[in-house]
């Protein structure tokens, strides 16, 4: 059993489903509604106890299924008085550990479809780069193990709340691998580098390519409209922006350790909005009327200019980085 969330008119609604097993796939259904305040379940007898209404495990045991203690209190911990939780936080899981069954399948990564890994490796990693997850330690993604789809869309809902707002975008980025489109080497580091409407175009390919892929909807009905788990990334996708990159500044450093007399620079103040101007060759009042897509466009045509390795001057790559991240930082 496990706990899913639904949107419903502004409003987030609670239902407890269960994953099970029917023919080649692990199917959902919905074993109780919990409407969109599951605390009224919950009863607190004295103490720092607590019990579920009975009326819980009645509507599941009609169903055919036997509730479990453990399961259900899992699925209400979150709704649960947090004085009682505190309480309860040292006995939560004792004895409870699973003995492994010795019929089932080797843990193997590959037996998992690869968007459902990359999300684990990123959330596990922060890593844009997955060249290597086809090495990585196939436990990792243990938590993939016999359940639904949409259990799993579930568990991805919950898992993605450790993103922070400048990392989201290229979480997006990274899951639906869109690096792979591009063979700029910026594409694994700084993808606020490439053009913006290209990457936007290969995004919605890909969503929709991930809408009719049966493979990894695994007997989950879809429909004819985009399913409201792929909504979800395309609203992250474009409702937020990518977050500061340190690529230019690795660069930059990369190419000052290859030259051991290269004296670097003091430290520069933040650049005014007429200094940037200038450098970007561009007027202040198009510069302060610039998105930060159109910014982007500006400093990738002019630093495939001026970069190093194309024999352009490092002294001026170096101060278009620093005008493109002070900008960049000014405009919301």
């Amino acid at each position: 059993m496990y706990l899913a969330r639904k949107r419903i008119d502004g409003t987030t609604w609670y239902y407890i489903r269960e994953s099970y097993q029917k023919d080649d796939h692990y199917r959902s259904r919905e074993l109780f509604n919990l409407g969109p305040d599951p605390t009224r379940y919950i009863i607190y007898p004295g103490g720092n106890a607590f019990y579920i209404d009975e009326a819980v495990e009645d509507r599941i045991r009609d169903l055919g299924v036997k509730p479990d203690f453990e399961d259900l209190e899992n699925i209400f911990w979150p709704f649960l008085d947090p004085d009682i939780q505190h309480a309860q936080e040292h006995f939560r899981g004792r004895g409870s550990a699973k003995k492994s069954d010795p019929k089932a399948k080797p843990l193997s990564g590959d037996r998992f479809h690869l968007f459902d890994r990359r999300r684990v490796h990123f959330l596990r990693f922060g890593q844009m780069d997955q060249g290597r997850i086809g090495r990585v330690p196939p436990k990792l993604f243990k938590v993939l193990c016999d359940k639904s789809r949409d259990e799993l869309e579930q568990y991805f809902l919950a898992a993605e709340r450790i993103l922070k707002p400048h990392e989201i975008k290229s979480y997006v980025y990274t899951i639906f691998d869109l690096q792979r489109h591009f063979s700029q080497s910026c594409s694994k580091t700084m993808p606020q580098g490439l053009d913006q409407d290209e990457v936007d175009r290969v995004f919605v390919q890909d969503v929709c390519r991930l809408h009719i892929d049966a493979d990894f909807w695994s007997g989950m009905e879809t429909g004819d409209t985009l399913q409201d788990y792929l909504i979800r990334y395309a609203i992250l996708f474009f409702d937020h922006d990518y977050g500061r990159s340190s690529y230019l500044e690795d660069m930059v450093q990369n190419w000052m350790n290859s030259r051991r007399d290269f004296r670097p620079p003091s430290p520069q103040k933040t650049v005014s909005v007429k200094e940037a101007s200038t450098i970007f060759g561009v007027t202040e009042t198009e510069l302060k009327k610039m998105t930060r897509r159109e910014l982007a466009r500006v400093f990738r045509r002019k630093a495939q200019e001026i970069h190093p390795d194309t024999g352009g001057d490092h002294e001026a790559f170096i101060k278009l980085s620093a005008a493109y991240q002070s900008v960049r930082e000014r405009k919301k």
